[in-house]
């Protein structure tokens, strides 16, 4: 067969490729914060491949689970003047298409956003607004804001449930983990969350939920049953990013002040650490990779972790700024 005639048959299959390319490896979409801009990150090189820009101090964000958007959330806000309402929109969440390569439209909002979620479905993002005292809905079918929900103060990171009918918000003004009826839109119940409870992430069977306590360097794991805290890990000051790895067990966490990686075995109390320096700060574990990607608040760096050996295994260097709330599209 002639080479002309070998290409010709290949083209057709090179186009049929899914998104992550040949590898099939996950794109991680990440905020630069003070670097105004949103990167990709190609999982099996660790290189950048996109940059967006024209957002401004983006932090939160959220990818629809065909990676077709991204939803960004911004850390700043416009004051509001004497004779605004308090709920007058003075933020913004930027709505960007990833292979257009640009932000689409802004969507306004009160508050700045520290955090997101999106439903299982792809059509609701859950933003946090600390300084509003609860959470905005923005249906992604309409672009703009449908709900508002109080759910107490400085509230930081919302955990969305697989079945898509809850969502919990860490309140870390109170110490309380809001539950939300996604269909209704209401709080129905008040968990605790230990002492200024900030991210948060679900365990494998769905039963614990498991929350920083950045001030207290612990991690709180509330029964979602009964909504109790029933047990408290000290891992460290300053501790900040939360996630749990490929076997479904292990929890990743980072202390800034103490500069290290921990990965734990709440069921046994195992441990492992990793010194990372300076201020390890937002993690993400990528799924089907064995990688951990962690960033750095005081450094436009990522260091790349392999779950199983704790050892950095590479080292993503940012155009700016630091990273923050990771999503990942497999």
């Amino acid at each position: 067969m002639s080479p002309e005639r070998l290409k010709k048959l290949l083209l057709p299959l090179a186009f049929a490729l899914p998104f992550g390319g040949a590898h099939g490896a996950p794109t991680v979409y990440i905020p630069l914060g003070s670097g105004d801009e949103v990167i990709a990150v190609d999982a099996a090189t660790d290189e950048i491949t996109a940059t967006y820009t024209g957002l401004k101090n983006p932090h939160g964000l959220v990818a629809t689970p065909d990676g077709e958007y991204l939803v960004a959330g911004s850390l700043s806000e416009r004051p509001l003047a004497e004779d605004e309402d308090a709920e007058t929109p003075n933020s913004k969440l930027y709505l960007v298409h990833p292979v257009h390569g640009h932000v689409m439209m802004t969507i306004p909002v009160a508050g700045w956003t520290h955090h997101e979620a999106i439903t299982p479905d792809g059509r609701y993002v859950v933003s946090t607004h600390p300084t509003r005292g609860g959470v905005s809905v923005v249906d992604l079918r309409d672009n703009q804001v449908v709900e508002t929900i109080q759910t107490g103060p400085a509230p930081n990171y919302t955990l969305m449930a697989p079945n898509g009918k809850t969502a919990f918000v860490s309140n870390s003004g109170n110490g309380t983990i809001s539950e939300i009826d996604l269909p209704r839109w209401t709080v129905k119940r008040t968990l605790q969350g230990g002492p200024s409870p900030e991210h948060l992430v679900l365990s494998s069977d769905g039963q614990t939920i498991y929350a920083t306590n950045p001030r207290a360097g612990t991690i709180s794991a509330v029964s979602v049953d009964s909504g109790k805290v029933t047990e408290s890990f000290h891992i460290g000051d300053g501790l900040h990013g939360l996630d749990i790895g490929d076997d479904g067990k292990t929890l990743f966490a980072s202390a800034r002040s103490e500069d290290k990686l921990v990965a734990i075995n709440p069921a046994t109390d195992e441990r492992r650490t990793l010194t990372l320096s300076p201020a390890p700060y937002h993690l993400d574990t990528i799924h089907g990779t064995g990688k951990v990607y962690v960033s750095s608040s005081n450094r436009p760096v990522i260091w790349v972790v392999d779950q199983t050996t704790m050892k950095r295994v590479g080292t993503i260097d940012l155009p700016g700024g630091e990273a923050h709330q990771m999503a990942v599209v497999p």
